[in-house]
């Protein structure tokens, strides 16, 4: 199959808001471009969100939906950046929770890929009992309180849920990124 055209007919959410890692995004949303995606960002507000990169603000990303717009159910999959501002300012938002957890369900998931401090929104939304999962070594404590079985390992996969650990991982997590969102729904 053509690399171009693996996802066509996919449509993939990244959440994000203000202080995203700015590759974390960028990065992960042109790998599902090239792959024949479509991909929404989804913020908390209308209008355009601040990457951070560095020890500095970095560039503006243009929001494409709300999340009073969107529903899990319009998504194939969904990416969660890093960071250390947005996922702390969207775990402790509810509508940003459900959206998330409306990817996961008692015997299927949709894939779901998070990276860096991104998990932490997993375990905020309550998915990650039993899971294997990686993420930036800080919030390791969050993520086993959670139930996770953390690992230190550049990308994990399980059962859809794709994390790695930090912007040096992004060929890896988007490898397998675009692979999850091919294969589809995942059962457990």
């Amino acid at each position: 199959m053509n690399t171009q055209n693996k996802l066509s007919g996919k449509k993939v959410a990244i959440l994000a808001t203000d202080g995203f890692e700015q590759s974390e995004l960028e990065s992960p949303r042109e790998a599902l471009l090239t792959a024949g995606a479509k991909v929404d960002v989804i913020s908390l507000q209308s209008g355009s969100i601040k990457g951070w990169s560095g020890k500095n603000w970095a560039d503006e990303v243009r929001v494409d939906k709300t999340l009073e717009e969107v529903d899990a159910a319009d998504y194939d999959g969904l990416v969660l950046p890093g960071g250390l501002i947005n996922p702390d300012t969207l775990r402790q938002d509810k509508q940003a929770i459900q959206f998330i957890q409306g990817f996961f369900s008692d015997n299927t998931n949709k894939p779901v890929a998070a990276i860096c401090h991104g998990p932490w929104l997993l375990a905020e939304a309550g998915v990650l009992q039993g899971r294997k999962v990686t993420s930036y070594a800080s919030i390791q404590t969050d993520l086993k309180n959670a139930g996770a079985q953390w690992v230190d390992e550049d990308v994990v996969v399980d059962n859809g849920l794709v994390t790695s650990r930090f912007p040096d991982d992004l060929a890896a997590f988007n490898r397998k990124l675009v692979e999850e969102v091919c294969e589809g729904r995942h059962r457990i």
